[in-house]
């Protein structure tokens, strides 16, 4: 018989039941927020709603093949203003910044959310079905008003395929510690990671799918070839190379990305990455949990499979529970060190709105190689 599950691990902050209106107001943001049995039910039903009307099978093929075009779409858009700087990440994620002190950018994540979301009425906003997860940063990055490096797919492939990765030849190759960013975006977080992480021997790896994202991360003003590589990347195309060999990463950071693709795909992509990881690596971990804002929040003929969505814009998402992430990471030989779930209740003041975010955090080690 199979064992019975853990029971779900839940922040450290202590329990807070929120019934009384009156309180909600005075503050814009709670963690560890407990749900009412009613409250859990009347998600099922929305969820239940929302998906009892699939898109016909033409329609989902279309939105998987042109999955590359709607991302770039999304990024021409909004460049780099949809989503803020991504400073807590050395809270939940101390691994991207081992000798960071933690009185830097605040000492908690309850902390970091009530200065910053303060800050912009905009808080946990949606738009065409994106429910941005930070306000918006009042100051963006400064774009270089240079001649943009193009960074397709089709030239890393022949640049890294010159490469002798045997020889040592590759970038950051000399760097004691290398991250690699999946689905890096407009650089939200890399950016953070490269002023946060003062280790002279760092050197950060990001990708995405988008080659406007790519271009984005490339010219601005702060992208430093010599600790950063920015390249396009393909994760569902399982030939499609990465500029580091097997075995030479400590850390692999996946922040709502793995939700954005096809769920029949993540099982081998999981897989590739944790070959990417040294013994003792991790692969850190945070995307949308089921019942989430953003899940109850579309509407029927939205839904592609259980659980996974198509947005306005044409961009996707899946809402996960812990056993499936748990299951995607054991599967590929790793080790639970972490899986919670993040129950957060925020609050717009403007408009008297309050928001269920429900998001999962995991940490995942690849085992330590055994000593002969």
């Amino acid at each position: 018989m199979a064992a019975p599950r853990e029971a779900p691990e839940r922040r450290p902050f202590g329990r807070r039941f929120l019934t009384d209106p009156a309180r909600l107001f005075q503050h814009n943001a709670w963690d560890n927020v407990e749900w009412s049995e009613e409250q859990e039910a009347s998600a099922r039903s929305k969820v239940q709603e929302n998906s009892s009307q699939l898109l016909p099978q033409d329609k989902q093929e279309e939105y998987e093949v042109n999955a590359k075009r709607y991302w770039d779409d999304f990024y021409k858009i909004h460049e780099n203003g949809f989503f803020k700087d991504r400073h807590w990440l050395f809270t939940e994620f101390p691994e991207l910044a081992p000798n960071r002190n933690p009185s830097q950018n605040g000492d908690s994540v309850h902390e970091f959310s009530n200065k910053e979301e303060s800050k912009n009425e905009g808080l946990g906003s949606c738009e065409n079905g994106h429910c941005s997860l930070e306000t918006r940063e009042e100051n963006q990055l400064n774009l270089i008003k240079s001649t943009p490096k193009i960074c397709t797919e089709e030239l890393a492939t022949r640049k890294y395929s010159e490469l002798n990765q045997s020889d040592g030849d590759y970038p950051g190759s000399s760097a004691s510690y290398r991250i690699l960013e999946v689905g890096c975006g407009a650089g939200n977080t890399v950016f953070p990671i490269l002023q946060t992480n003062n280790d002279p021997g760092l050197f950060v790896y990001c990708c995405d799918f988008s080659t406007t994202a790519v271009d984005l991360v490339q010219n601005n003003a702060e992208y430093d070839s010599s600790r950063c590589f920015a390249f396009v990347h393909d994760l569902c195309n399982d030939q499609s190379p990465f500029p580091m060999p097997d075995e030479s990463l400590d850390v692999v950071i996946l922040i709502f990305v793995l939700s954005a693709i096809l769920p029949e795909k993540m099982q081998c992509i999981v897989n590739r990455l944790s070959r990417l990881l040294k013994p003792g690596g991790m692969i850190l971990l945070r995307d949308y949990g089921r019942y989430d804002l953003a899940q109850l929040r579309f509407k029927k003929g939205q839904c592609l499979s259980d659980n996974f969505y198509v947005r306005g814009d044409g961009t996707r998402v899946y809402f996960f529970t812990q056993d499936e992430l748990d299951d995607l990471f054991t599967t590929a030989g790793l080790e639970k060190i972490q899986n919670l779930v993040d129950r957060r209740l925020q609050v717009n003041r403007g408009k008297q709105m309050t928001m269920y975010r429900v998001w999962i955090q995991c940490k995942y080690r690849k085992p330590a190689a055994p000593q002969l």
